[in-house]
């Protein structure tokens, strides 16, 4: 338990699932500050980790005075010399140091294991965030851009012929799991979040309400799984007046890489979400990833917004937080 702070703001840890009224609560918190803000403050695996037993994470939640839930960080503990969060703080309790308790929080969790250094998501980069990161000497150290294509402006061509012996076909849920989850760990090796994701990750957002098994394509040769691409459709209200579709992840195998697979599928995935009457699709790509990126604007897509991760390379405590969001 941290202490109060000058806002009698007393933050509370817990490790293991919510309980179904503290998620509750984290989700009302959420959707308060996504209504302000107008962007989203907390991304879609630290939602799906608030009741998850598997996950290797710990719960900030911050309580004012009152007892209502002000704000709220998650801190995944799984890896070891880095420990990724993401932090919300309520519109009714910002500046008066709600953020500043969290982030102290968070650097204690992430402290436990020697040489470990925070890094938190701050989605679309608004300014008080990133005022915050400068009051607390956290430098911008990623970059995610989201990036758009309005398929009325770019209409696709046809897809990009599968290399020889390579057929696609749709996941079959309860069969094609491990086999998808072993090519993906694979495709994503270095990837500090889309590497790790484990079977109870993979089975959460099959039971999500967007998912469908029709557009999670898989790209085989004589058995064989060589790689795949998920689509994700995002209904009306979630990033706009109408549906929204995304290509989700994008994976070859590293034995399969150098065909033209990854090109392929993306079109594929594509012409489903097409297909499926969207007018517009969005993907995430690394801002470093400049082979990704030109190869994504060539099709059509075009930066349309940004996430930053702020970090230090020195473990332990803030220092000279001086404004809170």
């Amino acid at each position: 338990m941290v202490e109060p702070t000058r806002a009698q703001v007393a933050v509370d840890a817990r490790r293991g699932p919510l309980d179904a009224e503290a998620a509750d609560a984290v989700r009302r918190l959420a959707a308060d500050a996504t209504a302000a803000d107008g962007i989203a403050p907390i991304s879609e695996q630290p939602l799906l980790w608030l009741q998850d037993p598997e996950a290797r994470v710990e719960h900030l939640l911050a309580h004012r005075g009152d007892g209502n839930l002000a704000g709220y960080a998650q801190v995944d503990v799984g890896a070891v010399t880095t420990a990724p969060a993401e932090l919300v703080v309520h519109p009714a309790a910002r500046r008066e140091g709600v953020a500043s308790a969290l982030l102290e929080a968070a650097h204690a969790t992430a402290a436990r294991e020697p040489g470990r250094t925070l890094r938190v998501w701050a989605h679309g980069a608004l300014p008080a965030a990133r005022a915050f990161a400068a009051s607390t000497r956290m430098p911008v150290v990623r970059e995610l851009w989201r990036m758009r294509l309005d398929l009325g402006r770019h209409p696709l061509s046809a897809p990009r012929p599968l290399p020889p012996h390579v057929t696609v076909r749709p996941f079959v849920p309860g069969e094609d799991e491990e086999a998808w989850r072993r090519v993906n760990s694979r495709a994503f090796a270095h990837h500090p979040e889309q590497g790790r994701m484990t079977s109870a990750d993979l089975r959460a957002r099959e039971a999500e309400p967007w998912f469908d098994p029709a557009g999670f394509l898989l790209a085989e040769r004589e058995g064989l799984l060589l790689g795949s691409v998920w689509t994700k459709v995002h209904a009306a209200g979630e990033l706009g007046d109408r549906p929204v579709g995304e290509i989700y992840v994008v994976g070859v195998d590293p034995d399969a890489q150098g065909l033209g697979l990854g090109g392929a599928l993306t079109d594929r995935g594509l012409a489903y979400l097409a297909a499926a009457g969207m007018q517009e699709v969005i993907l995430y790509t690394g801002a470093e990833n400049e082979v990704a990126i030109r190869t994504y604007r060539r099709v059509g897509f075009e930066r349309s917004a940004v996430d930053v991760m702020f970090g230090s390379d020195t473990p332990g405590s803030p220092h000279g937080a001086t404004m809170a969001p």
